[in-house]
């Protein structure tokens, strides 16, 4: 079946999201309040983010659509890598042949390859290839992604606050475009 949403000008499927709530009687709808349509951001010219939802607060608040309100300020002006007080999903699609700097984020990262191969390399010179489905548990470590491919490969992810550490200080490794974390 083929995607409704097309193509990315990097030929990779573009993305929709779907975000659920209820009605007056409560039963399960989809919102309507953000559109489903992704919007990409360019990191650099080897790089573009997605970024899927945020939240601000652990554990989540959904009361009055708390979680939507802040998606939605976050979507005009995006965060950091990370929120220092919540969670960020986000999509990165990565250039053929790249790779990012070596960096440390300020959560506890869910890195899946949606379309890959993707090399995790960590700062003591070990790396891992990943293949689709395969899922890195990022723990606040030094650590870049390299495409070796000839296309253009993807991952999400997931970043959860952690709690902060005398040890733990973000390291964005000159990475251009980003912010770094709220």
């Amino acid at each position: 079946m083929a995607n409704p949403q097309g193509l990315l000008e990097n030929g990779l499927p573009n993305i929709s999201r779907y975000i659920t709530g209820n009605d007056e009687s409560g039963k399960s709808i989809l919102l309507e309040q953000i559109p489903s349509k992704s919007f990409w951001q360019s990191i650099g010219a080897v790089a573009k983010f997605f970024l899927g939802f945020t939240t601000r607060t652990f554990p989540v608040s959904l009361a009055s659509s708390t979680d939507i309100k802040s998606y939605n300020r976050d979507l005009a002006s995006p965060p950091g890598l990370s929120i220092s007080n919540g969670t960020v999903l986000r999509y990165v699609d990565m250039a053929p042949g790249s790779i990012s700097p070596m960096h440390k984020t300020v959560s506890l990262d869910y890195g899946v390859v949606i379309e890959g191969p993707v090399e995790l390399v960590l700062d003591s010179g070990e790396t891992k290839m990943m293949y689709r489905g395969d899922v890195c548990v990022q723990r606040a470590t030094n650590h870049a992604w390299r495409n070796p491919n000839s296309h253009w490969a993807r991952m999400m992810f997931v970043l959860v606050a952690v709690e902060k550490g005398e040890w733990l200080e973000e390291n964005l490794g000159g990475m251009v475009d980003v912010k770094g974390s709220d």
